[in-house]
């Protein structure tokens, strides 16, 4: 595994437990169907949470919340969309993200809730 993918499996490790940890329940992480993915879907409060992470080794000039644009926010909202579909949820649905910045054992994380709404298509 490259070191980058080894370091976001380990972001998303650390991001799944800082939810486990405030009592949220994942249902999946690294869901796909066709080319879509969602990085973890958990439930909270009866509310399905879609959660995108980022993670980072160290502080960058761009955080890594600014790396979800327009594009990757649609593509979420789509997947988020197929996921609703293939398992014929109703609940409402928020969007979080997530970031990881640091180490494999040792991660700053944020938890941005709300951090976007879905687009109007």
């Amino acid at each position: 595994m490259a070191i980058h993918n080894a370091l976001g499996k380990a972001g998303e490790d650390a991001a799944a437990a800082h939810l486990t940890a405030h009592g949220y329940t994942i249902l999946h992480r690294n869901w796909h169907k066709n080319h879509l993915e969602l990085d973890i879907v958990a439930t909270k409060d009866n509310e399905l949470v879609i959660v995108e992470v980022k993670t980072r080794a160290a502080n960058t000039c761009i955080a890594p919340q600014d790396a979800v644009n327009w594009k990757k926010v649609r593509h979420i909202v789509v997947a988020a969309d197929a996921y609703i579909k293939h398992f014929n949820i109703d609940l409402p649905v928020r969007f979080d993200i997530m970031t990881a910045i640091g180490s494999k054992d040792n991660f700053r994380i944020e938890h941005i809730e709300n951090a976007f709404y879905p687009p109007m298509f």
